[in-house]
C-alpha cells in the first residue's frame, strides 16, 4: 500500500499529543484504504486510566492539522471521546422515542457518491440494544450535500461524527428509518435543514423540559441499568445537547432534577449517573416505549405491499 511514511509519522505524533491531553493513549495505528481507495490511518485509542476502553479513529492523509481550527476541534473531539469512553457502552445512544441504539461499522471519511449524485457519503450501522440480543438493525448511508459540506471544517470523523449520529437519530424520530432483521442500506439525507446559518449551529429537535427529563431518565435506565450493569453513564454529553437543541448546562440541571426526584444517583462530579431502584422498577413502561417506537418506524406501506395491496 503506497503511503507517505513522513505523513504517517507526523500525523501519529499530532494525534498522540492531542490524545495525551485528553487522557487517551494510542494503542495501535495502521495504514488502510477507505471504500473509495483513499489512504487512511486507523488509530485505536484507549483511556489512559482504563486500557480496556477503546475507540477507533480513522483519518486521511489529506487532513491538514496545521490549521488552528482543525486542531482545536480535534482536541475537543478527543476530550469528549475520553468522557464518553467512561460509559459502560460508549457506542450507545438514545432516541427521543425511547430506542436504545448502538452505532458501529462506520467507514470514515466521507467519499463521493458513485451514482453520479453531487453528494458525499458515509456508511454505517445502528442496532437496537434492548438487552435481549435483538437482531434488529439498520444499515445506513448518510449523504451530505455539497452545500452542507461547505459548513463542515473537514469531511473527517472528528468533525462530522457527532452531527451524523444526530442526523440518524433525527431521521429515525421522523419514522424514516426502519430497524429490520436484514435489508439494504437506508438513506439518511444530511442537508442544511439540520443547520441554522443565523445561529451558526446544528439544530435537530426542539424539546421541552419534560422531554429532556424523560430522555435522560430513559438514558439512565437503558444505557446504565440494562446495558451497563448500573455503571454510571455520562448525562451531560454535548452530542445529546445538540440533538435536543439544548445546552450542557440545561442537561446538568435536568440530571439534578432527576436526582431530586429519586430516579438517578449522581456522581460527585454531577456529570455521570446510575439509575435508582425506583427507576429500574419501570421496566414495563420502557419496554412498551420500545415496542411503540418500533411500530412507529415500521412503514405501513410495507405491510400493504407484503399483502399484495399495491398499485405499483
Amino acid at each position: 500500500m503506497a503511503m507517505s511514511t513522513t505523513f504517517q509519522t507526523v500525523l501519529s505524533g499530532q494525534i498522540a499529543d492531542a490524545a495525551r491531553v485528553a487522557g487517551l493513549n494510542i494503542v495501535s495505528s495502521e495504514a488502510a484504504l477507505d471504500t473509495a481507495g483513499t489512504v487512511t490511518t486507523r488509530f485505536v485509542l484507549a483511556l489512559a486510566s482504563n486500557a480496556g476502553k477503546t475507540e477507533l479513529l480513522e483519518l486521511t492523509e489529506n487532513l491538514d492539522l496545521s490549521r488552528a481550527d482543525l486542531i482545536a476541534d480535534l482536541h475537543l473531539y478527543l476530550a469528549e471521546s475520553a468522557k464518553r469512553l467512561k460509559n459502560p457502552r460508549p457506542d450507545c445512544y438514545m432516541t427521543l422515542h425511547g430506542l436504545p441504539l448502538s452505532f458501529g461499522k462506520f467507514n470514515w471519511p466521507f467519499h463521493s457518491s458513485t451514482s453520479g449524485a453531487d453528494t458525499f457519503l458515509v456508511h454505517g450501522e445502528v442496532r437496537l440494544e434492548d438487552g435481549e440480543a435483538s437482531p434488529l438493525h439498520a444499515k445506513v448511508s448518510a449523504s451530505m450535500t455539497v452545500t452542507f459540506a461547505e459548513i463542515v471544517p473537514a469531511p473527517e470523523q472528528p468533525f462530522a461524527e457527532g452531527f451524523i449520529y444526530n442526523a440518524i437519530r433525527k431521521t429515525m424520530d421522523q419514522g424514516q428509518l426502519e430497524l429490520v432483521k436484514s435489508g439494504n442500506r437506508q438513506p439518511v439525507p444530511v442537508t442544511t435543514r439540520f443547520y441554522s446559518r443565523w445561529q451558526k449551529k446544528f439544530t435537530f429537535n426542539d424539546t421541552s423540559a419534560e422531554q429532556r427529563h424523560d430522555f435522560l431518565a430513559a438514558k439512565a435506565y437503558w444505557l446504565s441499568g440494562v446495558l451497563g450493569g448500573s455503571a454510571p453513564v455520562w448525562m451531560t454529553d454535548p452530542r445529546d445537547a445538540q440533538y435536543l437543541n439544548t445546552t450542557v448546562d440545561e442537561l446538568k440541571k435536568t440530571a439534578e432534577d432527576l436526582a431530586a426526584d429519586g430516579l438517578i444517583h449522581l456522581d460527585a462530579d454531577l456529570e455521570y449517573a446510575s439509575p435508582s431502584a425506583a427507576l429500574m422498577a419501570h421496566k414495563a413502561k420502557y419496554d412498551l416505549e420500545v415496542q411503540q417506537a418500533l411500530t412507529f418506524i415500521k412503514p405501513s406501506f410495507n405491510e400493504e405491499m407484503r399483502g399484495g395491496h399495491t398499485n405499483m
